[in-house]
């Protein structure tokens, strides 16, 4: 089974009371009186990056970071979950409770701040976070409220002492550290950690990092088409947001689409040969549109998410989702048995026609992006700003991060289209290794 379609890692650790007016978990919840089902829930709760998720009468979902509420006996938890007949989601007035086991990649959050992660405290902590204060009570609501206040993204706690600042070459949260090393209880609340004077819990506030926000059009038009090519569904649009936040410049596109000159991508109406953009969003694959571009970007995702990917933006739009009916239907089998080939012919035609390649990988731009991200810049013919690339990393989702909420329960790809698909991924494979490029990443093939 492919690991994306694994349900998230959970514990049950038991059956729960809970009273409408004073909730148990107290983050968001959502309700399905037809389909609940323990994966629903458990992937909504760690999409938002809670500690716990919980069912109720057999169709309600409940998260948060603590439960604030006693045991109840184990026959109270009843009720079958409405999708799920073969599962228990708790029952009137209880909660079945799972924790979370959440990847470091999980957006962890603590009311409205993201947690991201324990570092070791910089060498020089006034200059790397200017703003600091001793609170009595120290909680990470306390701590994330004065940042919040002062107007800086990242709030971080070391005791009873709150720091307030930016990510910089001085603290730039690339060496993450064990989390048991922050294990040090906050005064003022018994359940999260606020670091010590070595190591500090950061988190990042809702304040705006400001310092990649700005962008505008080419001062002078450039001679040189620069194509950001990819496949459809291997991500074009986000690298595009990574592009204009990282160098300060829009992006254009070899098509029109009014909805993403609405989010803000003002490049998308420039006729794309106009030269007051960085770079130029393509989906060809023809040797006469290649050949008309000076050099391109382009972005390789591994085919079994571009494929998905590109189903439910053509089913359900940029951020939406394809019906159950169309991938059960007999859309789903055409739409890979079409695409799965152009996933390969892409790329092999983008390095056999094309004039200067550089290759990024997706998922590389998500793993490492502050390296990869600054590699394109340099591409692009400009000198990257750390600090702007720093600020890139914390609004790195932007406006077209899909909902986990109704991601598939199960893997619609049939033992001869994985075989086809893992065909073509040597292939590609192949084809970088003999330009002396990195191959494919790992994970391309399913295990």
């Amino acid at each position: 089974m492919l690991i994306w379609f694994m349900f998230p890692t959970a514990k049950y650790i038991g059956c729960y009371t809970d009273d409408t007016h004073n909730r148990a978990l107290r983050g968001v919840s959502f309700f399905d009186y037809k389909k609940m089902t323990l994966f629903r829930c458990q992937d909504n709760c760690a999409e938002r990056g809670y500690w716990y998720a919980g069912l109720e009468f057999g169709a309600e979902c409940y998260c948060g970071h603590k439960i604030q509420a006693p045991n109840a006996s184990e026959s109270e938890c009843n009720m079958e979950c409405k999708g799920e007949r073969s599962s228990l989601c708790g029952g009137a007035n209880r909660l079945s409770i799972y924790r979370m086991e959440l990847s470091q990649e999980s957006a962890r959050r603590y009311g409205s701040a993201i947690f991201k992660g324990c570092f070791r405290r910089p060498e020089n902590a006034t200059l790397a976070l200017p703003i600091s204060a001793s609170i009595r009570n120290m909680s990470v609501d306390k701590c994330v409220d004065k940042c919040t206040e002062k107007e800086l993204p990242l709030a971080a706690l070391s005791g009873r002492q709150c720091h307030c600042g930016f990510p910089t070459s001085l603290f730039t949260l690339h060496e993450r550290e064990d989390e048991d090393l922050c294990m040090q209880r906050c005064t003022g609340e018994d359940f999260e950690s606020c670091g010590n004077e070595e190591f500090f819990v950061v988190y990042q506030t809702q304040i705006q990092d400001h310092r990649c926000m700005d962008r505008r059009f080419l001062p002078a038009r450039s001679k040189r088409l620069v194509a950001l090519a990819s496949f459809p569904g291997a991500g074009n649009t986000w690298a595009r947001h990574l592009v204009e936040l990282a160098t300060g410049y829009y992006t254009g596109s070899y098509y029109f689409d009014g909805s993403l000159y609405n989010k803000g991508f003002k490049g998308e109406r420039d006729h794309w040969r106009s030269g007051r953009t960085i770079c130029i969003k393509t989906h060809e694959s023809g040797k006469k549109e290649i050949e008309a571009f000076d050099s391109s970007v382009l972005v390789i995702r591994n085919p079994y998410k571009a494929l998905m990917a590109e189903f439910n933006r053509k089913y359900g739009g940029h951020i939406g989702f394809a019906s159950q009916a169309h991938w059960k239907g007999k859309e789903w089998p055409e739409f890979v048995n079409n695409y799965a080939p152009w996933w390969a012919s892409h790329t092999l035609d983008w390095l056999k026609f094309g004039k200067r390649v550089h290759v990024v990988h997706f998922e590389a731009l998500k793993s490492e992006l502050f390296i990869h991200l600054k590699k394109v810049v340099v591409f692009l013919g400009l000198e990257p700003s750390d600090d702007r690339l720093l600020c890139v990393e914390g609004q790195k989702d932007g406006n077209f991060k899909r909902s986990g909420l109704r991601k598939l329960e199960y893997n619609p790809y049939t033992p001869e289209m994985r075989a086809t698909i893992d065909g073509l991924i040597k292939t590609v494979d192949s084809a970088l290794r003999k330009r002396n490029m990195p191959g494919v990443p790992e994970d391309y093939r399913p295990r």
